[in-house]
């Protein structure tokens, strides 16, 4: 196979946000960009993988004070979970780091302060929408109302998603706090802005230089057609991030230093290896050439302004070098959809290991669906199972499987001293450039189906020979020849598999007690081999119900005088949970007044994703309800439901308004909860107000 000269290669994925579980949406690209690295690395090259959490803004500081902890114990809690679904996805970093940290902050003031001195930063009193309640000036997302254009209800405040028109926050008509409810205020307020306008010919090159898929390029160059607008870089306090240099009270937006922490996590892994130098991958633009170092950023295709304009052009800024290209991939999507929780189709990757158990599942599937393109990824479970199913278990593990025991049983683990059809073994050999030449472009999808010929060719070799018969006659040299040739064909295939499947293809370098390597794949003659274990299993079909089951939001219809879970919640979290584990007496129990309420309005709570705004009838008067209910049931599917509501309950004051009351739920909590209901079939029509007994 063709050698390459050796390369130093930095590679990055897209920073994820230090608010939330990792989803299979997430997986793919870190997969994507996994499966890469580790082919690099195959090849000799010097690679490494750096990425940390996004962990500054608003909504972690909301999210933390909700849960009544800090920010700094919030993202540290967020970030452990995701470095174990990282691991256990076998995706594998040479360094994993936090853009809350020192390096990044150091690496921020730097770069602003580079851009100021190079005269590309200026401040400007600008009117910006404050919520006199919360106390605080709102981000875009943070301000719901009417579009300015369509007139389309409930739009949040920098575009539209029904007509597609973009705005700024001040123009929408009747905006509201999505904190708190409050009408927000106009106010003055000094903010820090990066010129991009200044950078549009630096930009404009930028575009043209190769860097970028064609059709990347074209959609960025739609920013000049209305004229480059500068970019805000600042928030006022109270946010979690960092004070911008000589000014106390303005914070950097977190866009600004996310893509910093590439640079951050770098410099850290330098501090574990000495032998790196952070100017190796982050010197001059003008030098960055000489020293034969490339930077590839792996991103989704809705954060390409950011990666393609903003990062590029503070880097330029800065004296800084350029990424040697961004790897743009698309979405995921589910059996031809969004990835949807009432579908069952938005399934977290623990929910994925808890079911299905094996990573490389999910690993290969993407691989065959991966290309160097911005297209969409469908992840369709029945193809998902046919194709694990065929490729893995009935192509490439069954060729391990049906020669092993013959060698085990009959040859003493020793493969044969010659090998038989020498001339396919070589093409097979002659493929792999071609291989080589797929994964180094990002054509997973091709690398594939060029490894499933070969799995084709061997398992047809093998068909053809009937070592079963052959062995019942006598003619052990033959059955010898065959089983260690579809052995050596085996290791190929396995050499090839490795950057997808690290795991399976460990397992068979131990059995066949040698190195996959690319760069040595002469056959192993009279070679001892170890007794043979089962590498893979076929997928149940079952599994993958149990896992969209579970991940489904559903209503369980109540069963008439029994509650069937051993909790009853208080979704919003803002009031205590009452649990039968937890004894208490009828008395207890008479001095909560429960009613039917019916909800006749409800809404998301920005920056609290777990909650839902909710007003509740119950007959004589209205309650607002904060529930913790976001995860199971979208504000549409509540407007009009009949539920238990206690109404005594102590009103709690919180960030974004006074809960008043308390809805009951059952279940475990997050997307497995459901709300009670009264007995609709019974002959008795319930009212708003009614008591519970």
């Amino acid at each position: 196979m063709t050698n390459q000269s050796k390369r130093r290669i930095l590679v990055t994925s897209a920073l994820p946000y230090a608010n939330g579980p990792i989803h299979l949406g997430h997986l793919m690209e870190y997969i994507q960009t996994d499966i890469w690295v580790r082919f690099q690395k195959s090849q000799d090259h010097e690679c490494y993988y750096v990425c940390a959490d996004d962990a500054h803004g608003t909504a972690i500081m909301i999210r933390a004070e909700r849960e009544g902890i800090t920010p700094e114990a919030l993202i540290q809690k967020v970030q452990a979970s995701h470095e174990q679904d990282f691991a256990d996805f076998l995706i594998k970093f040479d360094h994993y780091h936090s853009t809350h940290s020192e390096e990044n902050k150091r690496w921020a003031e730097k770069i602003f302060l580079s851009n100021q001195q190079q005269g590309f930063m200026f401040s400007e009193s600008v009117s910006r929408l404050y919520d006199p309640s919360a106390k605080m000036f709102l981000a875009d997302r943070y301000v719901t109302g009417s579009c300015p254009s369509c007139k389309a209800p409930n739009q949040y405040g920098d575009n539209c998603e029904v007509c597609g028109s973009t705005y700024s926050a001040e123009r929408l008509i009747e905006p509201k706090s999505t904190l708190s409810g409050a009408t927000p205020e106009l106010r003055n307020s000094e903010q820090l802005f990066f010129d991009l306008p200044k950078a549009e010919t630096f930009l404009k090159k930028w575009l043209d230089s190769g860097s970028l898929q064609p059709e990347v390029a074209n959609k960025l160059r739609e920013w000049f057609e209305s004229g480059l607008k500068p970019w805000d870089i600042s928030r006022e306090a109270p946010y979690f991030g960092f004070t911008i240099p000589g000014y106390l009270d303005k914070y950097f937006y977190v866009w600004l230093d996310a893509p910093i922490g590439y640079i951050a996590s770098f410099e850290a892994l330098t501090k574990k290896n000495p032998t790196l130098k952070i100017e190796d991958f982050w010197q001059l633009t003008d030098d960055a050439a000489s020293n034969n170092t490339e930077l590839f950023h792996f991103i989704g295709k809705d954060i390409v302004s950011f990666h393609g304009l903003f990062w590029p052009a503070l880097l330029q800024g800065a004296g800084l070098r350029l990424p040697t290209a961004l790897c743009v991939h698309g979405f995921v999507t589910v059996n031809g959809e969004k990835m949807s929780k009432s579908r069952g189709t938005f399934i977290e990757a623990r929910s994925y290991l808890n079911h299905l158990k094996n990573p490389e599942y999910l690993r290969y599937y993407f691989a065959t669906k991966l290309s160097s393109r911005v297209e969409d990824l469908d992840l369709q479970f029945d193809d998902f199972v046919n194709r694990i199913n065929s490729d893995l278990v009935g192509k490439y593990v069954n060729i391990a499987s049906r020669c092993a025991k013959f060698i085990e049983t009959y040859f003493d683990n020793t493969l044969a001293n010659t090998l038989i059809h020498a001339d396919i073994y070589q093409d097979c050999i002659d493929r792999g450039n071609s291989i080589q030449e797929a994964y180094n472009q990002r054509e997973f999808g091709r690398a594939m189906r060029e490894i499933m010929a070969i799995a084709d060719i061997t398992n047809r070799l093998i068909d053809d020979a009937k070592p079963w018969a052959e062995i019942k006659t006598g003619d052990k040299k033959a059955v010898h020849s065959i089983c260690s040739l579809g052995i050596q064909l085996f290791r190929l295939l396995s050499i090839y598999l490795a950057p997808v499947l690290p795991a399976t293809t460990q397992q068979v370098s131990t059995w066949l007690n040698c190195d996959l390597n690319w760069h040595n794949t002469k056959p192993l003659l009279n070679h001892k081999i170890q007794n043979f274990s089962p590498l893979m299993q076929r997928i149940d079909p079952e599994k993958i119900k149990a896992m969209t089951e579970q991940s489904t939001i559903k209503e369980i219809p109540a069963e008439k005088n029994k509650v069937k879970d051993s909790k009853v919640n208080n979704a919003s979290k803002a009031h205590n949970e009452i649990s039968t584990t937890n004894e208490i007496t009828i008395e207890d129990l008479q001095k909560i007044d429960i009613r039917l309420g019916k909800i006749i309005s409800a809404e998301r709570v920005e920056g609290a994703d777990k909650l839902l705004k909710l007003s509740v009838d119950i007959g004589d008067s209205h309650k607002q309800v904060f529930a913790g209910i976001a995860e199971a049931y979208s504000p549409e599917q509540l407007v009009g439901r009949m539920v238990p509501i206690v109404v005594n309950l102590k009103p709690r004051k919180m960030r974004f308004g006074t809960s008043e009351a308390m809805i009951l739920a059952a279940g475990p909590g997050g997307d497995q909860l459901w709300l009670l209901h009264p007995d609709l079939e019974s002959l008795h029509i319930p009212k708003a107000g009614m008591a519970v007994k």
